[in-house]
């Protein structure tokens, strides 16, 4: 980039909140607008530098406020051990980064884009990735655990 070109904008908060169950409001209210949340779904991104999160549509770029997962866990395929994510990327299930909400709620969360943070962020699953996860789960003499490409892999201690 030469110095005349522009940068991006500097990045700062606009009053977007992505909440733990999905919704996104903009300064307390909901964004109904189907397309428009789509697109705000597609465009979350994490910035590691900044270590914040933020939606970028075309050249606009703004921070958004987190509540507990910046991505969410829209489908799972066991056979072969993904995860689709609200991002419209997919991760290797690691099912050992399972665990429970913090919420109390009962929703799962897990680990995903590891190369972004250490330790990786948080995903949450929505209803239907959670039952897809949970149709994978066998009790056997070791306790539960997950059948994930053709393999019993075990769970954590939910």
């Amino acid at each position: 980039m030469s110095e005349s070109e522009p940068g991006p904008p500097p990045l700062r908060s606009f009053g977007l909140v992505l909440h733990r169950d999905g919704r996104f409001t903009h300064e307390g209210v909901p964004i109904r607008n189907k397309k428009l949340r789509a697109a705000f779904e597609r465009s979350v991104r994490y910035l590691p530098a900044e270590r914040v999160y933020v939606v970028q549509l075309g050249r606009f770029r703004g921070v958004v406020d987190v509540e507990e997962a910046g991505f969410f866990v829209r489908g799972v395929d066991l056979a072969r051990g993904v995860l689709r994510l609200s991002d419209g990327s997919e991760e290797a299930l690691e099912p050992a980064s399972l665990r429970l909400s913090p919420s109390g709620d009962g929703a799962l969360l897990c680990t995903v884009k590891r190369a972004l943070a250490p330790g990786g962020l948080p995903a949450r699953f929505d209803r239907g990735a959670q039952a897809e996860l949970l149709l994978g789960v066998e009790e056997g003499t070791g306790g539960l655990r997950l059948r994930v490409a053709d393999a019993l892999r075990p769970l954590p201690s939910l």
